[in-house]
């Protein structure tokens, strides 16, 4: 049996989740239509919304519900840069660090390539952290909005998003928050962030892939990306309210407990990084050594490929990760490792542990146990072809 532990990935949908989902499948009606089934579906679909602005201290008219986290980012990047662009005054400056995830990198580059976005690279150090005295001096007029992480979701590393708030709204700059890996694992306030715009995305706290939320403040102007029916603030399209529902479920199962499972999995994260310390050498863990999220632990093992390392412990029963789902698969190293500092051939040995509401203690230290012989193989094979490895 496969251990999983890469839930930052994705997470297994919760039981409870599963439950409300194949509950509210077979409901008919469109949440725009006018009669009976129509309002019944829409009850459904208001009813999560309130739910799921509750447990991010929003309103609920705050909430815009996308396809996911991907959407959402886009939308907040995207819609608040044309709409501070929208009038006479240009404001082309994104302020942004490297170390984001690739769908605000991609959506900024693209801003960059086609709408004449100026970016601005705000330095992270080596535990992922941003620059906030950077940020503090490149706060300008100019610049029409700020986007961050809440915590970095290959390293692990928990970002000041409160002072990022409080200087960018003196200077009237809106911020955009990429909280995708961090809800469910640490509180987040969307009122006293005092950002303009959050992201967060249902299969990351045991809900359904394919939904997603931007809240947007009610002071926040963003133009949207999807036009037709104007069901939504910021978003046009037939709403899904089953996936809404199983949304918030997931989010209030997520969040409800969230002090007393955090402290479970931080003990549990602790607990791995001594073992892996200990047990292998010439190892090094990324990100801040505490302020980071309770269920991750990442890790660069000198002398072998990432990708080797993930083939081999596969192969003895773990699922782990060398960053970021999004870029599995492709041979080159972490852009997030590249800007904390990190040469190549080091960035290119990460191996990411991220650990959910059901790993055991027991199966952290099989990982443990496993670890030695994996490396091992791996750092005598040097390849990344999974068949050679694998053979060798």
């Amino acid at each position: 049996m496969t251990i999983y532990f890469d839930h930052a990935a994705t997470t297994p949908m919760r039981p409870a989740v599963v439950e409300a989902f194949t509950a509210a499948l077979p409901v008919v009606g469109n949440p725009s239509s006018i009669h009976s089934q129509g309002q019944a579906a829409k009850r459904m679909l208001e009813e999560a919304r309130e739910t799921i602005a509750s447990c991010l201290g929003a309103d609920s008219v705050e909430v815009t519900f996308t396809s996911g986290g991907t959407e959402a980012i886009n939308l907040a990047i995207k819609g608040i840069f044309w709409a501070r662009n929208s009038s006479a005054v240009e404001r082309p400056r994104i302020l942004v660090a490297r170390a984001e995830h690739h769908a605000t990198i991609d959506a900024v580059e693209w801003l960059e390539a086609h709408e004449g976005a100026v970016l601005d690279w705000v330095p992270v150090d080596s535990f992922g952290r941003i620059d906030v005295e950077y940020l503090r001096s490149a706060l300008a007029d100019d610049v029409a909005l700020v986007t961050a992480l809440w915590a970095n979701n290959e390293v692990g590393t928990l970002q000041p998003i409160s002072l990022v708030g409080e200087l960018a709204v003196a200077h009237g700059v809106p911020v955009h928050v990429d909280a995708v890996s961090a809800f469910g694992y640490v509180p987040i306030d969307f009122h006293a962030a005092g950002v303009a715009a959050l992201s967060v995305s249902a299969h990351k706290v045991g809900g359904p892939v394919g939904v997603g939320a931007l809240l947007i403040a009610r002071s926040a102007s963003v133009t949207p990306l999807v036009h037709g029916g104007s069901q939504q603030r910021a978003r046009s399209g037939t709403l899904d309210a089953p996936g809404a529902v199983a949304f918030a479920v997931a989010a209030r199962e997520a969040t409800e407990h969230l002090v007393t499972s955090a402290e479970r999995l931080a003990a549990l994260r602790d607990r791995l990084i001594r073992g892996v310390l200990a047990a292998v050498d010439a190892v090094e863990l990324r990100g801040d050594p505490a302020d980071r999220l309770p269920g991750n632990a990442h890790f660069t093992f000198e002398g072998c490929e990432g990708d080797s390392l993930l083939f081999l412990l596969d192969v003895a029963g773990f699922s782990v990760s060398t960053g970021s789902a999004c870029q599995a698969g492709v041979p080159e190293a972490s852009h997030v490792l590249l800007a904390m500092g990190l040469d190549e051939p080091t960035a290119r040995g990460a191996i990411r542990v991220s650990l959910g509401e059901d790993t055991t203690g027991a199966e952290v230290d099989a990982f443990v146990a496993a670890l030695p012989s994996a490396v091992g193989q791996a750092r005598e094979a040097g390849y990344s072809d999974r068949e050679t490895v694998l053979g060798h």
